[in-house]
Parts: C-alpha cells; structure tokens; sequence
C-alpha cells in the first residue's frame, strides 16, 4: 500500500469521525470500530486500545485515534517512526473539524458580540450558568465531603471553614484559585489525617 495513500485515508477517516462524532469520545468509539477495525486493526487490537484509552489520561476518543493511527500503520509494515506520524495524522484530523468549528464561532462572536440580539441572549444565560453552578455545588455539599454534626463533628467543622475560607479568599482578596486549591488540599490533609 502506498504509504501517502495510508496516510490520507487515515486523515480522511478521523477527520469525519471528529465532524460527526457527536456525544463526546465513548459516542466516537463505535464510529472508530466501524471505521478501523476491518479495514486497518483487528477487533482484539481495537478492544486493547479502547482499555488503554480508558487507562491513560486524556478523553478517550483522541486517545483512540492516536492508537488506531499508530497500529494502522504498524500493521502496514511501518516503522515506529512513521506509525507515530499516523498517530498524529489521526489526532490531528480527528481534533481538526472542533478547531475549525471553534475558529469560526469565536470570529463570529467578535464580530456581532456587541449586537443587542447577542447581548440578549448573554443576558438570559448568565442566570441559567449561575443556577447550574449553584446546583453542582450544592450537589457537593454533601455528607461525604462535608460530614454531619452527628457523624463526626470535627470533620464538618473543618469543611465549613475551608469552605468560607475559600470563599472569602477568592471574592474578598482575590487569591488565584489554583492556590487556594493547594492550600485548602493542605489544610485538609494537616487537620483531617
């Protein structure tokens, strides 16, 4: 097989796969296995990178499509050098058509972000993203992360104060979030263990 043509498949594939693989990386996997698996990889090489897809970090889908593109290759008799050029020909196509989606809608939002259509819409949104935040932090505080009174006392006087001082941190003194994570991780750690 001509290795330019395994190449351009490859792209070809991933990138429909990226432009119609709606429902995140598990929605992409059938895709991938209806693409790949009779035409470049086995089914016992496509069940062993879905596993380590699964293992490694990163979503699952491009974890994927960098795999496929690397044994699609090694099983054409590539050498390691150029089954890692497929596995970024894989990724790249399968991430292209998200990066050019997202291109165009940043273009066109700076384009009509001041419009009172867009304003609008902006306006209506920010208490919906407000309520959606306040239910996963109230979803949060529950009896695991924070204890009860009844349960263990210290334990929920502990969370409740790292709880304000966190708050307190980041609206009243402005402190990087990432910061008050790792100290409030610390402080957890020194009170908690």
């Amino acid at each position: 097989m001509d290795i330019a043509l395994l190449y351009l498949q490859l792209f070809g594939t991933f990138f429909l796969i990226g432009l119609f693989g709606f429902g995140g990386g598990y929605g992409m996997l059938s895709l991938i296995q209806t693409k790949v698996v009779p035409q470049w990889i086995s089914i016992s090489q496509f069940t062993d990178i879905v596993a380590i897809s699964q293992m490694t970090p990163g979503p699952i889908g491009i974890n994927s499509a960098t795999y496929c593109g690397y044994m699609a290759c090694h099983n054409a008799g590539l050498g390691t050098t150029m089954s890692m050029l497929g596995s970024f020909v894989a990724t790249f196509a399968l991430v292209l058509p998200s990066l050019i989606l997202m291109i165009i809608i940043a273009k066109l939002f700076i384009k009509y972000m001041n419009t009172p259509t867009v304003q609008s819409a902006f306006s209506g949104l920010r208490p919906a993203v407000v309520g959606l935040l306040a239910a996963a932090t109230l979803l949060l505080c529950n009896s695991e992360n924070f204890s009860t009174p009844t349960t263990d006392a210290w334990q929920f006087g502990i969370s409740i104060a790292l709880f304000v001082a966190t708050f307190i941190g980041i609206k009243v003194y402005q402190v990087n979030p990432i910061k008050i994570i790792l100290m409030a991780g610390f402080a957890g750690l020194l009170l908690l263990y």
